[in-house]
């Protein structure tokens, strides 16, 4: 099997038996892409995490794009990333550093900050794969799950 897990697979590996504290108002399930907790005072944090496996010379600038979409599709704006690099030693700095370029330049599109990650030449891929993962906090009532933007949209 490659790629994405199908939804019975996730349902019964992944989200059986998981902790959701009462805080969390958007939490795991198939299809929804972002994680929603209440901070209190009408505050929500919305966080999203995603991979990027089979881009090439955009993978970087795809990484933060990507996790950013999907908290602004939920109503809030992005305002953190974490962006972790996984490059295979054989394609050595110069594709780190094509890499990072990208990273920067979509942080400066979108206007949020990098605030952390991790970065490793790995044994053992043939390709680089990016982790990334975004957060944003925004007022309660603006909050878009799947099944408000399913109504929103025709």
């Amino acid at each position: 099997m490659i790629g994405k897990l199908p939804p019975e697979l996730l349902k019964e590996l992944v989200f059986s038996g998981i902790r959701v504290g009462p805080e969390v108002i958007l939490g795991p399930s198939v299809g929804e892409d972002s994680a929603a907790i209440d901070l209190g005072g009408g505050k929500v944090l919305v966080i999203h995490s995603d991979s990027i496996t089979a881009a090439s010379s955009l993978i970087g600038w795809l990484s933060v794009h990507i996790v950013s979409n999907d908290i602004a599709v939920s109503g809030v704006r992005p305002r953190w990333v974490l962006v972790n690099i996984h490059v295979p030693p054989e394609a050595g700095v110069d594709e780190l550093k094509k890499v990072v370029g990208g990273v920067k330049q979509a942080a400066e599109e979108l206007g949020v900050s990098v605030v952390g990650g991790h970065t490793e030449f790995t044994p053992g891929l043939n390709s680089t794969i990016t982790s990334s993962t975004a957060l944003g906090v925004g007022e309660l009532p603006s909050l878009l799950g799947r099944a408000e933007l399913s109504q929103a949209t025709p």
